[in-house]
């Protein structure tokens, strides 16, 4: 009778595991510093809840944000805000 399964102590084996997704989505946002409302900012670095950029980015920030370029759709969004727009920062 024939035996799909190797005999045992015959050989290794490789065990394969899945490597997890680290980014969601494009990853393009990854690449940028985003605008933040201040407070908001305070608030992250406080007690380390989620921003969400004028992209609509969501993330905790931890990376100085003057090493990046900023994003192009939030500055754009910035832009088309005028005066009204105080109160937002890169983060």
């Amino acid at each position: 009778m024939s035996t799909l399964e190797p005999e045992r102590g015959t050989g290794t084996g490789t065990l394969v595991e899945p490597t997890p997704q680290v980014s969601h989505g494009d990853g393009d946002h990854e690449r940028f510093a985003h605008y933040v409302q201040k407070d908001k900012i305070m608030a992250s670095a406080l007690d380390g809840t989620p921003v969400v950029a004028l992209c609509g980015k969501v993330w905790v920030p931890g990376r100085d944000p003057k090493k990046y370029p900023v994003c192009p759709l939030c500055k754009e969004i910035y832009d088309s805000m005028g005066s009204g727009g105080e109160g937002d920062d890169k983060k």
